[in-house]
């Protein structure tokens, strides 16, 4: 374990890694891009809801302040007169914070998506320890975020500096304006100097985003060791996997030597090959290879051959042929077809030699070039 973590980190964090790290509430965040992407749209609701929202709340504003001397005195009037205006001004606010609530929750999805992680809210207790706040306060990270807010500070401060300087007749002459064009224009006012600093914020967003996706990147990195022991535990060790594989071995040979009592005839080598064919004329184009084997299998399959008398065909070439090119349960090629007719051909003849008391036919020379490719 102490060599795997002195490891150098050098690899990209894994499809698995990563998903991992989601599970946790690791995912790459900007908070830069959320602030102002929520600024931005409550600047944009602000400045072109302005008017709207400030007529509503002017006429909140003159009912409330209409209310009579005796209205104000009696409480049972002045209660359901303040609960009308909470109502009427939560009203008129309802499509600004309806924006503001759609940008925070859309604003994650421009960097790492939605993760709802309890992980996350379990309490960590290694961050009371002072050694590691210390180390934090002083690390990489915490001076990139000094800088941030420096950088922050300074250009929303000049944003501000501009806005104000641009508008200050504007502002100023708020007071010469009716009452209701007042207020709707003093909101566009401060839609407009919360749009432009929004813009200064996006800048830094800008900037923040491709930091944090490498900061990310950089933190999910593994070592060579950790890959492998991923896929050690994903794909099942050496060990298991070479039992898998014998048992899958042990089962297809235990099919194979199932058809080899099925068969027209074994092709030998003679002791090293073994290759048993079948031939059904009304249901295959060519002979099939129905069995194969070399040394213990061949001589398996010769034993189970003699049990069922199959008949044995010593033909070294063509059973290394056979062997080497065609797949259990494939057709001979086409270019193996004169010879291995000649050996069915011989088989078949020397059957019905058997059964009518004929004389037996003469053993072919069955004749195949080993080095000519097979079509």
């Amino acid at each position: 374990m102490a060599a795997a973590d002195a490891e150098e980190r050098t690899e990209s964090a894994t499809p698995k890694r990563l998903e991992e790290a989601r599970r946790r509430g690791q995912i790459p965040r900007s908070r830069d891009l959320s602030t102002a992407a929520v600024v931005m749209t409550g600047a944009a609701g602000l400045y072109y809801l302005g008017g709207i929202l400030g007529g509503e709340l002017f006429e909140m504003m003159r009912g409330c302040l209409s209310l009579s001397r005796v209205q104000a005195l009696d409480a049972a009037a002045v209660v359901p007169a303040l609960a009308n205006a909470f109502g009427a001004g939560l009203l008129a606010c309802v499509p600004l914070l309806g924006l503001i609530a759609l940008a925070a929750l859309l604003a994650p999805l421009a960097l790492g998506g939605w993760s709802f992680s309890t992980a996350a809210l379990m309490p960590q207790f290694n961050r009371l320890n002072p050694l590691s706040g210390f180390k934090r306060m002083f690390s990489m990270q915490s001076l990139m975020e000094l800088l941030k807010a420096l950088a922050k500070f300074g250009v929303v401060g000049m944003v501000a500096y501009l806005v104000l300087r641009n508008t200050t007749s504007e502002m100023l002459g708020l007071g010469q304006e009716p009452l209701r064009l007042a207020i709707a224009h003093s909101a566009q006012l401060a839609g407009y100097g919360l749009l432009s600093v929004s813009a200064g914020l996006l800048l830094i967003a800008g900037v923040d985003v491709p930091y944090q996706l490498w900061q990310y990147a950089k933190q999910m990195k593994m070592t060579r060791q950790e890959i492998r022991q991923e896929m050690k535990e994903s794909e099942g060790s050496p060990e298991i996997k070479g039992r898998i594989r014998q048992v899958q071995q042990e089962l297809a040979r235990r099919r194979m030597m199932q058809e080899v009592p099925k068969a027209d005839v074994i092709i030998t080598n003679p002791t090293h090959f073994a290759v048993a064919l079948r031939y059904d004329d009304k249901r295959m184009r060519a002979p099939r290879v129905v069995a194969k084997g070399v040394d213990e299998i061949a001589a398996r399959i010769r034993e189970i051959g003699a049990e069922h008398s199959v008949p044995l065909f010593e033909a070294p070439p063509l059973a290394r042929v056979l062997y080497r090119n065609v797949e259990l349960g494939e057709e001979v090629p086409a270019s193996l077809y004169v010879a291995v007719a000649q050996v069915l051909g011989y088989v078949f003849q020397l059957r019905t030699a058997e059964h009518t008391g004929a004389q037996r036919p003469p053993r072919p020379q069955v004749e195949v070039d080993e080095g000519s490719p097979l079509s």
